[in-house]
């Protein structure tokens, strides 16, 4: 055990009006460590069906997302020297944020995204033809057999999601062709740890890597990780790309680049395999917990009016585990207009447009989506100029 942060609701399951008098469902949520293959995760497994067929999160709300997945497919067609001819697949597509780019080259595309809602959405306003299922093994193989091949695998913050692992990274051996790469991006367990992001803890996120446990899980069917960047997106992530181990020289030597080894030999340094790197943890946590607290507590007393920006699942984790409501928080606003006007799980605080702001004009907003600031700041430039001050959460509780 590293963490535990009690019984807290779906961090996505916001509420209608309706729901409001009814409870809501909760379910433990405990952050583990497998010294073995150094694997972080939840001990809870909420079946993918209840989270995922109807899901709030659409990537094309934020700005940041879009110019990070047109920069990395303007990247790839170039450095692929892809054509009309190639394939480009990506697993957990969303609303197509990153095929577009690829579909406006002229590139062939299919997204697969077990939302109903959110596939919908990349079929009918951007024309991405989405297949709305859960990948594995078994649809892998279906591809296979219909000669269905990608030259191109994306899988962006979905590893994190997968429960069975095993046959998620056995279908992506499947999907690629023989000398077809796979780019995978997840958030990285060591940034999660030196930056107090507790709230990257929720029941959507089973897993929490480093690039050891995600070595091992690749070797393990076939697949090898030829290189790695470390990213700042989303707290700081890793991008990893992964080829069949049949495609690397015919000479048989593995094939690495000097990143990959260098963050291999650090890892092992800062000891991603000793239960004594996470147990301090808990106690950032608590900490950060405490002075939080204070300082809303206090801005209270003195008759401030403070809000939140972003119904976040981040957001959700913070406000249940800290305890922080409708006493201390008068609405939150939002720029997804699937979440308009819904209420926040378990907080159950109303969720508004972002318009909201210049309308009340809060004393302050406490920024959940802290991983997206820059953009948000620089949205609600007109908030701050007419006084108004946001507080950021994390890594460190700061008003700006």
């Amino acid at each position: 055990m590293i963490l535990s942060l009690g019984q807290t609701p779906l961090a996505n399951s916001l509420l209608t009006a309706e729901e409001l008098t009814k409870p809501q469902e909760t379910y433990p949520l405990d952050l583990v460590f497998c010294p073995a293959c150094t694997l972080v995760q939840i001990t809870e497994t909420v079946p993918p069906e209840k989270l995922f067929r109807e899901y709030l999160y659409f990537s094309s709300f934020s700005d940041t997302m879009l110019t990070h997945a047109q920069m990395l497919a303007e990247r790839i067609i170039n450095s692929r020297r892809l054509t009309g001819q190639s394939l480009v697949v990506e697993i957990a597509s969303n609303d197509g944020y990153l095929l577009q780019y690829y579909k406006r080259a002229g590139i062939a595309v299919l997204g697969i995204e077990p939302a109903v809602n959110v596939a919908r959405v990349a079929r009918e306003k951007r024309g991405i033809p989405t297949l709305c299922e859960f990948f594995g093994q078994e649809l892998a193989a279906q591809f296979k057999s219909e000669g269905k091949r990608a030259d191109v695998a994306h899988a962006n913050n979905v590893l994190a999601h997968v429960a069975d692992l095993n046959g998620f990274v056995r279908g992506l051996e499947l999907l690629l062709a023989d000398d077809g790469v796979a780019i995978i991006e997840v958030p990285y367990v060591k940034d999660m740890i030196d930056g107090s992001e507790f709230d990257t803890i929720y029941h959507e996120h089973l897993c929490y890597f480093s690039l050891r446990s995600l070595s091992l899980l690749f070797e393990r069917h076939g697949l090898r990780i030829e290189d790695v960047e470390r990213l700042p997106i989303h707290g700081g992530s890793l991008r990893i790309f992964i080829r069949k181990k049949g495609t690397l020289p015919a000479d048989g030597e593995p094939v690495s680049s000097a990143r990959l080894r260098q963050m291999l030999a650090e890892e092992a340094t800062w000891g991603v395999d000793r239960l004594q790197f996470y147990q301090d943890f808990r106690a950032k946590v608590e900490r950060l917990r405490r002075e939080l607290l204070d300082l809303l507590g206090g801005l209270k007393s003195e008759g401030k009016s403070i809000v939140v920006y972003g119904a976040s699942a981040k957001g959700s984790t913070l406000l249940n585990y800290f305890g922080i409501g409708s006493e201390t928080i008068d609405f939150i606003a939002d720029r997804s207009t699937f979440k308009q006007g819904l209420f926040m799980p378990g907080a159950r605080l109303p969720i508004h447009a972002p318009d909201k702001l210049l309308e009340a004009m809060p004393d302050y907003v406490l920024l959940l989506t802290w991983n997206f600031a820059d953009e948000i700041l620089s949205q609600q430039d007109e908030y701050r100029r007419r006084g108004g001050r946001f507080i950021i959460p994390i890594p460190e509780v700061t008003v700006v």
